[in-house]
């Protein structure tokens, strides 16, 4: 895709610093930077040369780029300016590439240009602007492993194999009148179990990226004076909320940043769990229960000989994992542990990630080492080895989805259903990855991923 208009941005960051990055692409980007240098740029050669305004005074000094097209970042011809990073010297230097027939960019644009001249998927340039939010080193790690394509090329592996069984199935629609029965081979059932698996390895990797990237989001629960306060605490390392004897202190949402060894998490305290005729108090359970409902982990506190149990848990999502925290063994002097929680313990519905019981003391520390490495085991956080590749909600859904047409697809097959049936459910299923990729994408979803960029990038 060709564009015939000429963007130009500063691209580094607002503020002074000893370089700053005007960048232009377009077909005029070339022209634009004989007329700031005053010479035609040979390309890819880094040229030390004069910036000058229209009147031929001199603006700055420093280099100048040119990256011919398709060899660029965009894919179009490219020009950076880079000189002396204050902020007056960049607004007249993109002010004179204005003057030369460039326009602002949006944000995101030269990352938008890429993509529609098919030099990056969209996977990857979200994986740009991961990289670029990164809040530690692993999910830096994660959104680089993205960029080059790490995440694409799994998709990709998934793409082909809906293919190869579509290529059965639409084989059998072709051939309908000749007596081989191209779906009765119990082979095709057989790849559809192992494509199956695939979907939920990948959904797993990915699931496990976007918690790295946006943190995983974990909602103390629990009974009045259990030392749910003393726990946020705790795992903060600061005394954020209150604690004092009397029951009932917290009576609204409070909310914490952490990092465990640089896995985001975000802590959320809550209101303790009761019936009560004090209106504040109610409303701050109503906020409680509804945290739980948004909530991608929770911990039930309770304390030595309180049973938790007598807590409603049946309106929480199916898929919500619930630890159960036993916490003031100091009191009992039981020892800290941690143990797995089996299907009746969990309670909270059908979810099948790991839950477990844990034994500390929020006010000695005893135990709070076991429940860190708890939630990064659970996040799919091991240090140097996390996150494969980064990911996002939207990549999670699509996976999601094609996996639910690939089941349909299986059942058809499985029942004897009319193969178009099933072709109509393999060629969904494709769809919904073609999303990921960007092969099939809404100019809307376009317009919001790349609006969330910074300008210059």
């Amino acid at each position: 895709m060709t564009h015939a208009d000429t963007i130009a941005a500063v691209a580094t960051a607002p503020g002074r610093g000893g370089v700053g990055v005007v960048r232009i692409s377009g077909p005029l980007a070339a022209d634009i930077a004989a007329g700031v240098c005053g010479r035609k740029l040979p390309p890819r050669e880094a040229c030390f040369s004069p910036f000058r305004d229209a009147g031929g005074a001199l603006i700055d000094r420093g280099i100048a780029l040119h990256f011919a097209a398709p060899a660029s970042y965009t894919g179009e011809d490219v020009v950076e300016l880079q000189g002396h990073g204050g902020p007056v010297v960049l607004d007249l230097l993109l002010a004179r590439c204005l003057a030369l027939g460039a326009r602002p960019a949006r944000p995101g644009e030269f990352t938008e240009r890429a993509f529609l001249n098919g030099k990056l998927d969209l996977a990857q340039a979200e994986a740009v602007a991961d990289l670029i939010e990164s809040g530690s080193a692993a999910a830096a790690r994660a959104a680089t492993r993205s960029l080059e394509g790490e995440f694409s090329r799994r998709v990709q592996a998934l793409v082909a194999g809906l293919i190869e069984l579509r290529s059965y199935v639409e084989a059998a629609l072709d051939f309908s009148e000749e007596e081989i029965d191209f779906l009765a081979d119990g082979e095709l059932l057989r790849r559809c179990d192992q494509l199956l698996d695939d979907f939920g390895a990948l959904f797993v990797e990915a699931r496990r990226g976007e918690l790295l990237r946006d943190g995983m989001t974990v909602v103390i629960a629990g009974q009045p004076n259990v030392g749910k306060s003393s726990l946020l605490n705790r795992l903060a390392g600061r005394d954020s909320a209150i604690v004092t004897a009397q029951a009932g202190t917290t009576r609204d949402l409070l909310r914490e940043h952490i990092h465990l060894d640089g896995m985001p998490l975000h802590l959320i305290d809550t209101a303790g769990l009761r019936e009560s005729d004090d209106p504040v108090e109610r409303e701050g359970v109503r906020r409680a229960r509804q945290a739980l409902q948004n909530a991608d982990r929770v911990l039930l506190v309770s304390t030595p000989g309180d049973s938790a149990a007598s807590l409603d848990l049946s309106a929480l999502p199916a898929e919500l994992v619930v630890d159960r925290v036993i916490n003031k063994i100091d009191l009992c002097g039981d020892e800290p542990g941690i143990t797995p929680l089996d299907a009746v313990e969990r309670g909270a519905g059908d979810a099948t990630e790991p839950a477990a019981r844990i034994l500390l003391s929020a006010k000695s520390g005893a135990g709070i080492g076991l429940l860190r490495e708890h939630l990064k085991r659970c996040a799919g956080f091991e240090g140097e080895a996390a996150g494969s590749f980064s990911a996002r909600r939207r990549h999670l859904d699509a996976l999601q989805q094609g996996r639910e047409r690939l089941v349909e697809a299986r059942d058809g097959l499985a029942a004897g259903l009319a193969p178009d049936l099933t072709a109509e459910e393999l060629r969904l299923a494709q769809r919904a990855l073609g999303h990921i990729t960007g092969e099939i994408t809404a100019d809307d979803l376009l317009g919001s991923i790349f609006s969330s960029f910074c300008i210059g990038k």
